[in-house]
């Protein structure tokens, strides 16, 4: 939508399924919208969401679902009083899956919520413990998904692992996360009513019926209320007189089912007063305000207030160093003065300009003179040299590229029959060799200064690798120690098999390390006998060779199959990541839970997350096979900085997760290695750069326009 509509006061976009994001500047011209609606589109992200709606100086009532008894965007007639609402399903419209404290299903036939009309306690923490001993009580239901499978450092085509699923993509409800229908859940709402400002506040959340149930007048124990043909207006006593009243929404937007939806928007649209049919009131402005600065970072390395380039260079050039320099509190910020604070402070002040970032695909635009198009499988970035990168691909080939300039720097056929390259690293002592290994089990010493610069479609008879190593079976990862004497290998086996990297020679096969396949091994960044083992027996161990394997040096556990693990650039941290967006820093030195990321999961046993560090060990990212975003977080204090989401150049289909990378030369800069769902195993390395904006590219070609944050449909 462009134009410019200066006299336009409400605006309507409900059931707007091509709307999945809104572009930077799509709201300049409208300084007097003050009703905006936007029911059942499938905008989905908060930040760049909040960041247009922010050029809406007029905006005062804005919803992406709907009461079921309004018919425009004002407040609910019958919850005149304000008071704070979240979501019970209906009882036609709850699931017998896996219950998570944070998210609720919507049925895609009915796709009508109940809203119970309450306020926040503040003794949430005893329904914590309840439901779930990783996760903090959020405010809405839960969000289940669908299927698929994988293994990282590899995973097989998601085309072709997700045939079976596929037509599930076509309903635009669906496709952006995989949202089953409920069923056999009953609603059940526990009062705890205290007294805050002269209101009532009160707990809602979604229990199983064989836990839980709730007796009302007219209604058993057992049973609990029936609130499926519940009046559109009805008080709900509680112990201190009636404190709730009900009434139906519909046609919710993806974005309601993000975590703490509703308090992040009040608390970024500071002129709101109607959201979603239901008054925003002080107290709610108040406690959303508290919660977005738990959960949330304004700003990177926790600055609270942005600040324009010239101004940094100015107070850097008076040699001044702001109070808020001095009072950075986390251990890794604080440790650092000088030059790293204004760094970080210039880092802040481009990643707060602006909610859209820059995305740009490598693959696509690799100048081969050819146009040859690759299918890349796995990646890395070069240790020592910042430009380069290796990636590997579906079909066997071993393209090492200056990502900076698109020039292929080295390239290497695949050596005839069909084979994915799922394991790659390089040597840090020899940086011209990196190891590859293939889903066929062969494993490959290269030197890059040996290998032929240009593409050919022609498999060469000579071999170009330094070294063969004996096979290892159902190969899924690689790693090479740090001093380049030895490396591992590990794929769908219990075992991991010793290579000497001089020597040519398999030392030894470290057997029955782990009950069921080790997915990823990785050696430690500085102890050249230290690595570490993930598991889906739910297991991460640390182990030292000088000790040998009969018992590891300790055993953390997951609540779900572990998709990998890998080390802090410093070895002080472990991050692990498990199945369905279980992410969790462990103390290398013990294995203690160091801090626990509050993402929610989908509730898909096949939702493959893999997990990275980014500028050093200060944030994570964090990225699944069955979602087309990528979260960042900070490693110390674990709030959410922003999601980055994936959307392809297809109408119909959108990019999901398989692997990334921080990199680690350039702070704020991440590559993810993306693949449609859907109808094809088309992959693409999409590099994305935080510190710019979308817009600074405006004379991009057209196929990077594609790319640009997502910005592909709607808006």
């Amino acid at each position: 939508m462009t134009g410019k509509f200066m006299q336009l006061h409400t605006l309507n976009l409900d059931f707007s399924i091509s709307l999945t994001n809104f572009q930077e500047g799509c709201f300049n011209c409208m300084p007097r919208l003050t009703r905006l609606s936007l029911c059942e589109t499938r905008v989905s992200n908060l930040w760049t969401t909040c960041s247009a709606l922010l050029r809406l100086p007029s905006l005062q009532e804005l919803r992406f679902q709907n009461c079921l008894c309004c018919n425009d965007t004002g407040p609910c007639p019958t919850s005149s009083d304000g008071k704070r609402t979240d979501f019970i399903n209906e009882k036609s419209d709850v699931t017998k899956s896996p219950l998570y404290p944070y998210w609720h299903t919507p049925s895609t036939a009915n796709k009508s919520l109940i809203f119970e009309d309450f306020q926040y306690t503040g003794s949430e923490d005893m329904f914590i413990d309840q439901w779930s001993d990783d996760e903090s009580l959020g405010c809405h239901g839960v969000l289940l998904g669908t299927t698929e499978e994988s293994s990282d450092e590899s995973e097989q085509d998601l085309a072709t692992q997700q045939r079976a699923s596929e037509e599930m993509l076509y309903d635009p409800m669906l496709d952006l996360r995989g949202w089953t229908e409920p069923e056999n859940f009953v609603n059940t709402v526990e009062n705890d009513a205290c007294e805050m400002d002269g209101l009532d506040y009160l707990h809602g959340f979604l229990v199983p019926d064989k836990i839980c149930s709730h007796s009302q007048p007219g209604t058993s124990k057992q049973e609990g209320p029936d609130i499926t043909n519940a009046p559109v207006s009805e008080h709900i006593v509680g112990p201190s007189g009636p404190v709730m009243r009900k009434y139906v929404s519909h046609h919710p937007s993806p974005i309601c089912f993000e975590k703490h939806y509703r308090e992040y928007m009040i608390a970024s649209l500071p002129h709101l007063k109607v959201l979603d049919n239901l008054s925003v009131k002080k107290a709610e402005r108040d406690m959303a305000k508290t919660i977005f600065s738990q959960y949330y970072e304004y700003l990177p390395y926790n600055r609270q207030h942005n600040q324009s380039i010239v101004s940094i260079l100015h107070k850097r050039e008076l040699g001044f160093i702001s109070a808020s320099w001095k009072s950075l509190r986390l251990r890794s910020y604080s440790s650092e003065r000088g030059q790293n604070s204004f760094r970080r402070a210039i880092c802040a002040a481009k990643v707060g300009s602006s909610a859209w970032p820059y995305l740009y695909p490598l693959s696509r635009s690799i100048s081969d003179g050819q146009a040859k198009s690759f299918r890349p499988r796995q990646f890395e970035y070069h240790p020592c040299d910042p430009s380069l990168m290796v990636f590997g691909t579906l079909d066997g080939e071993l393209v090492v590229v200056n990502h900076e300039n698109g020039n292929i720097v080295g390239y290497i056929q695949s050596g005839g029959a069909l084979q994915s390259i799922l394991g790659l690293c390089w040597l840090k002592k020899s940086p011209t060799k990196l190891i590859a290994g293939s889903d066929n089990g062969s494993l490959r010493l290269y030197d890059i200064s040996q290998i032929p610069t240009t593409v050919t479609d022609r498999y060469c008879t000579a071999d170009s690798s330094v070294c063969t190593y004996d096979e290892f079976e159902h190969l899924t990862s690689v790693h090479v120690n740090s001093t380049d004497d030895l490396f591992l290998a590990s794929g769908y086996s219990r075992h991991v098999a010793l290579y000497d990297i001089g020597s040519g020679r398999r030392v030894q096969v470290l057997k029955d390390l782990h009950s069921e396949h080790i997915n990823v091994v990785k050696f430690a960044h500085h102890s050249p006998s230290i690595f570490a083992t993930s598991s889906f027996d739910q297991q991460i161990k640390m182990w030292d060779l000088r000790q040998g394997t009969s018992q590891p040096c300790y055993t953390a556990f997951s609540s779900r199959g572990n998709i990998m693990v890998c080390f802090s650039p410093d070895d002080y941290y472990l991050l692990s990541s498990a199945v369905d967006n279980e992410v969790k820093q462990l103390l290398a030195a013990d294995g203690s839970i160091s801090m626990r990321f509050d993402i929610a999961p989908t509730g898909s046993a096949q939702n493959y997350t893999r997990s990275y560090y980014m500028n050093g060990r200060d944030y994570i990212i964090s990225g699944s096979c069955e979602e087309n975003i990528v979260r960042i977080c900070c490693a110390q204090t674990g709030r959410r900085l922003r999601d980055v989401s994936l959307e392809g150049t297809r109408s119909r289909h959108s990019m999901f997760v398989q692997s990334l990378r921080g990199d680690p030369f350039r702070d704020f800069h991440m590559s993810i290695l993306a693949a449609y769902l859907h109808p094809s195993s088309e992959s693409d390395i999409i590099k994305v750069n935080l510190l710019a904006s979308s817009r600074n590219y405006s004379s991009d070609t057209a196929d990077r326009q594609h790319w640009r944050s997502f910005n592909s449909m709607g808006g």
